[in-house]
């Protein structure tokens, strides 16, 4: 009996706390297979396929809480003149899961549309064009949702302080005519691009109450972010430009247990210095027909779970510190480094 009993209890310690699914770099368009700037295959209509087979596992498993979506929803190769049925189309099949959806704001969305017509499609929280919010599905999880582009040269009105302010910084710090090309820029330069961004002094503050917040909530903690925050995960180029000032704020506290994001095409996964996961998102639109990359992940209070689906890697991350249990560990599984950038 007690056999019985025991197998019961651990049975129950074996179920997440909650689960959710995740995909990212969808980048659907009505267009030719292509391929990037480095000769990566590009398959632009079998991506909405990608999404598709997602939503309908997701609905299936029946235990998943809500779904995240990491950005680039189209991309930016879209004919201008079908951006808006595009971002439309590509939505309607997110909200075809039986569930919430969370999304947050790529490059490529912002090619596509600008802020004020965006935002509202995605249901994205939103004051004066900010695309920045946090939630939370249980007591003990907060999940915060960054603002990537906050300071960007896309997505902002010609006029707006922000683009002025991108497009100083990025004629001090990339010496390249096409702000797009890296060449000459050396090691984490390689970051200051066009197609990324950087985080503001005022979404900064935001971040560091929500943290504060957080903490005095006895809550674990869960980032998202479009462009990655940790080197070890992915290319330089493909870094958030400030993302060292981020991790100052994420590190003050102990609350923060994972960064996911998207826009480094590969996918890739560390640990930092202060036991915080960076897992980045290999990209929908990078399957070959019949192939897929999406994935859910299982919250339990000691780790969280990535579970992949064919290109995306499966990844267990043990949580340090964790407020529900006093958990001291960490380690990797599963993780490789990317040596390119596919945004």
């Amino acid at each position: 009996m007690m056999v019985l009993e025991n197998g019961s209890v651990a049975a129950r310690i074996r179920q997440p706390l909650f689960s959710f699914g995740v995909i990212s770099d969808v980048q659907y368009a009505d267009i030719p297979d292509g391929r990037s700037f480095l000769g990566i295959p590009r398959y632009y209509r079998h991506s909405i396929l990608v999404l598709q087979r997602a939503v309908q596992k997701w609905n299936d498993m029946r235990n998943l809480s809500f779904a995240i979506n990491f950005g680039d929803i189209v991309d930016g190769f879209c004919p201008k003149e079908e951006s808006l049925n595009a971002v439309e189309k590509m939505a309607a099949e997110f909200e075809r899961f039986n569930g919430p959806v969370y999304h947050m704001i790529g490059n490529h969305c912002l090619y596509n549309l600008p802020r004020e017509k965006l935002l509202p499609i995605l249901k994205i929280p939103s004051r004066d064009g900010f695309a920045y919010y946090h939630f939370s599905p249980t007591p003990d999880f907060r999940f915060i949702v960054l603002d990537a582009y906050d300071i960007s040269a896309i997505g902002w009105p010609q006029d707006h302080p922000n683009k002025a302010k991108a497009l100083e910084f990025l004629k001090k710090t990339n010496p390249n005519k096409d702000k797009n090309s890296p060449n000459g820029l050396a090691g984490l330069e390689r970051r200051f691009l066009l197609f990324n961004g950087a985080v503001g002094k005022e979404q900064l503050d935001w971040l560091d109450h929500a943290l504060q917040d957080a903490t005095r909530s006895n809550q674990n903690v869960i980032i998202c972010c479009h462009l990655p925050l940790h080197p070890g995960a992915c290319s330089p180029a493909a870094l958030l430009w400030n993302y060292d000032e981020v991790l100052d704020v994420i590190h003050r506290y102990k609350c923060v247990k994972a960064c996911i994001a998207g826009h480094d095409h590969k996918g890739g996964h560390a640990v930092d210095s202060h036991g915080v996961h960076h897992r980045v998102l290999e990209a929908a639109l990078e399957c070959p027909p019949g192939t897929d990359a999406f994935g859910y992940i299982d919250v339990y209070d000691d780790r969280i779970s990535l579970v992949g689906t064919d290109r995306m890697k499966n990844t267990d991350m043990k949580l340090m510190h964790s407020v529900l249990g006093g958990y001291m560990m960490f380690t990797m599984i599963g993780s490789r480094k990317v040596t390119k950038v596919e945004s």
